[in-house]
């Protein structure tokens, strides 16, 4: 009876042992070395049905751009502007998220607008402000050439108009006599004998005189008289109004000192302050409007006469001098003035309402109708926010295209939740397929309870 049994466990053994090998003989066949012809016909009718039927997956070209410069973009393949071949842009480069389609009833419950992406000429109006300062070119200062004393000013008060030739002060300088009493020298022999080297002595005399801003018409009355006058008259050289004075009757001047500052008013400068990231949308010549708080009605014209080549170091924006003619004299040097500067883009350019597009960190997304219906979200790039609640878009856009302008919040929370429930499926997916692997060698392998109960 211990025989029989014996030879049953064995027998069982065996074929168990042999079960097992044939199995895994049969998984290495099908599995590494002859697929089965049932398989070879799968495969080939696969091959032809992916030969026949279009392409689902086939990636969608949006827009080429050229491989040097991302902002520009055309609509169709070529050269680009440096004789570079474009570079397709596809659609799913473009896209963060995953697509959306909504219900009608629910599209028009969340208020969802649509719009679509044109190109036109940006008109932009930079308003900002600025200060009335003097002209600097139309700006002079009075020094006096030689040491002496003020005896008669007649400029004698700040904001003095005064024109060109008319007298400034009367001087007292010993040099300025020693250099009469030289040139009354020089005119007497002159016209006793009109050679050339007394001729030459009078006019270096005279000259001597000019030199130290003395009027021709000064030294004429000194030849007429033929005396050494006391005192000297000065005459202005600028046309303007006195903006400073540091001057007295009666005091001593040193040569050098700086006496008068004239100006001329009838031209003057504005500094307007514009933001670093509008600097390109001004130009040398720029047509300007100026308003002033006390009359807000008129508007004053002038333009742009420079730009400046650097940035304010404490307010960080740019000084643009405006020039304004003020032969009325209603402009007046430290005025606050409201500026608007007009620009418009030589070449069209595509801009899209600013509420259009979703901040989202680092990241700008525009949603984008497909023709579909479904809505699909887009990163862009945007440049320069207009004044007419439109903002520039430099990349990620083109011409035709429809973008949503309103509702586009509920569309980025549907999007992201979707995504979110795309990467969970596809994680577990992974996972589960690791483990059905490993549970298939697991079931092979024996039981060790088994082959013990055989001790």
């Amino acid at each position: 009876m211990t025989k029989i049994k014996f030879n049953l466990k064995f027998l069982l053994i065996t074929t168990l042992f042999t079960m097992v090998i044939t199995t895994l003989t049969i998984f290495v066949i099908f599995k590494y070395i002859h697929p089965t012809s049932s398989g070879d016909a799968i495969a080939a009718v696969s091959n032809e049905n992916k030969t026949a039927l279009p392409n689902k997956n086939e990636r969608k070209i949006v827009y080429w751009k050229a491989p040097m410069d991302p902002t520009e973009l055309y609509e169709q393949p070529g050269k680009s502007k440096m004789g570079m071949d474009l570079v397709p842009v596809y659609e799913d480069e473009l896209i963060s998220g995953v697509d959306i389609k909504i219900d009608p009833i629910v599209e028009q419950n969340m208020g969802l607008t649509t719009e679509r992406v044109q190109k036109s000429l940006i008109n932009h109006t930079i308003k900002t402000y600025g200060n009335i300062t003097f002209d600097e070119t139309r700006t002079g200062t009075v020094s006096q050439k030689v040491s002496g004393w003020i005896e008669k000013l007649y400029a004698d008060y700040t904001g003095f108009h005064i024109k060109k030739g008319d007298p400034l002060y009367e001087i007292y300088s010993p040099a300025l006599m020693a250099s009469q009493e030289e040139y009354l020298s020089a005119y007497k022999n002159y016209t006793k004998n009109k050679s050339e080297l007394n001729k030459e002595l009078l006019s270096s005399t005279q000259q001597k005189l000019r030199y130290f801003d003395i009027a021709q018409s000064e030294i004429n009355a000194i030849e007429k008289s033929g005396k050494v006058k006391k005192t000297l008259l000065v005459r202005s050289p600028f046309t303007g109004v006195i903006t400073h004075k540091n001057i007295l009757q009666g005091t001593f001047v040193k040569a050098g000192a700086s006496l008068l500052t004239i100006s001329d008013l009838n031209h003057l400068w504005v500094e307007a302050h514009i933001f670093e990231y509008e600097q390109n949308l001004v130009f040398k010549g720029q047509k300007v409007e100026m308003t002033l708080s006390y009359s807000p009605n008129k508007i004053y014209k002038g333009d742009i006469a420079y730009i400046f080549p650097y940035l304010q170091p404490k307010t960080r924006d740019i000084i643009v001098r405006i020039h304004f003619d003020n032969k009325d004299l209603q402009l007046k040097p430290d005025m606050f003035a409201k500026i608007q500067i007009k620009s418009e883009s030589k070449t069209p350019t595509i801009s899209i309402p600013s509420q259009a597009v979703i901040h989202s960190g680092k990241k700008k997304i525009v949603f984008i109708q497909k023709e579909n219906k479904q809505f699909s979200p887009r990163e862009i790039k945007t440049g320069t926010q207009l004044n007419n609640g439109k903002i520039e878009i430099i990349s990620g856009l083109t011409e035709g295209e429809r973008i949503v302008t309103s509702g586009q919040f509920l569309l980025d929370s549907e999007s992201k939740m979707k995504e979110a429930i795309q990467k969970m499926i596809k994680s577990k997916s992974e996972d589960q397929n690791s483990n059905s692997e490993d549970d298939f060698f697991d079931d092979m392998a024996p039981e060790k309870d088994f082959f013990d109960d055989m001790g």
